[in-house]
């Protein structure tokens, strides 16, 4: 396998294994788990993260939900309820629910058997897994074309945020997948990697996965964007997507809208890359998307150190909204959509 095919979700025939991403990059730990609970508390604690894996990981635990109902009578209903247990773990990123949707499919074609349907719900989990690596390659093969397009010939530097690479999907990556596959072919010498507080997933996860491929990459601080890409270096600011609006705004990890703000003022392209699955055209605009808020407690610590003054308030959005009008590309793994509007996102994701 090579080191851009790999994937931190790993079926074991009756357990699942997921590569920790709290614990990198200081150590590479593999946990075990067996049941959808589990699953449900890994994707809640942000051992995995990123919107396609949560819904593959989300996928399995159906499974792993099934296997331990066999042998009982009210399987059916016990299934069902750790489905929602598996839904009600993260609110904003849509590919938990199209996955657990697409599983419940599966399961509600078998209610009436005697035992559920373990062989097929494996097959839909690995199928929902094998379909979003080849998605991400394909995105990255059309968003090389659309940057070679509208960028020319010469080499140029990148920014990304957050991660959204193999740890965030079922291998390869969205965003951070283009970005490696641009590397490769001598497209982008360079890539900005915002710390993407609090959790750092730039600093800890995003780095961790250029390093490994050799990628040329500096570090920094979300407020240093705007004078880095003043610059001029920086032609692409390419991103991932937790959900996509029928109207064109993007759900995505909390900075993205400001970095988009910086970017239309410095003449950087904003690349928007998620698969199919990211859109849901049922919220009509991003101001109607659940966007999640955590523990005030992330930000007032760093490591085990308090560093906020005690009995004060905190604010901890996970995602924020980005405005269709901001974006200049989205890329699927069927096309890319130039300036996304209502209309064209309409015919794009449903023909």
């Amino acid at each position: 396998m090579s080191k851009t095919s790999w994937s931190a979700i790993c079926w074991r025939n009756v357990s699942l294994s997921l590569l920790d991403q709290r614990r990198l990059p200081a150590e590479e730990v593999w946990l075990e788990l067996t049941s959808a609970q589990d699953v449900a508390d890994a994707i809640r604690d942000m051992v995995v993260r990123g919107a396609p894996a949560i819904g593959i990981t989300a996928a399995y635990g159906v499974v792993l939900g099934a296997i331990n109902q066999k042998g009982q009578q009210k399987w059916y209903g016990m299934v069902v309820r750790d489905i929602e247990q598996l839904a009600a773990s993260r609110p904003t990123a849509v590919n938990l629910f199209w996955a657990l949707e697409r599983m419940k499919t599966v399961l509600d074609n078998a209610r009436d058997e005697a035992s559920p349907p373990v062989a097929a719900l494996i097959e839909e989990a690995r199928l929902i897994h094998e379909e979003d690596c080849a998605n991400n390659q394909r995105m990255s093969a059309l968003a090389l074309s659309t940057m070679q397009h509208m960028s020319g010939e010469d080499p140029f530097s990148v920014m990304t945020h957050c991660n959204t690479g193999a740890l965030a999907t079922g291998g390869h990556g969205t965003a951070l997948g283009i970005i490696k596959a641009g590397a490769s072919c001598g497209m982008i010498e360079h890539v900005h990697v915002n710390e993407t507080r609090p959790w750092m997933q730039g600093a800890r996860l995003t780095s961790w996965e250029l390093s490994r491929e050799n990628i040329p990459l500096s570090l920094n601080v979300e407020s240093a964007a705007a004078l880095i890409m003043s610059k001029g270096n920086v032609k692409w600011l390419i991103v991932g997507a937790d959900r996509i609006a029928a109207n064109g705004d993007v759900a995505n990890k909390i900075g993205t809208y400001t970095l988009a703000i910086a970017a239309r003022y410095h003449g950087v392209k904003v690349m928007v890359a998620a698969p199919l699955s990211s859109f849901d055209l049922t919220i009509q605009s991003g101001g109607d998307i659940p966007v999640e808020e955590r523990a005030g407690e992330e930000i007032m610590y760093q490591g085990n150190t308090r560093i906020a003054p005690e009995n004060i308030n905190a604010f901890n959005p996970v995602f924020d909204i980005t405005p269709a009008a901001l974006i200049d590309v989205i890329v699927t793994e069927k096309g890319v959509i130039a300036q996304p509007t209502q209309d064209n996102i309409k015919n794009h994701v449903r023909v």
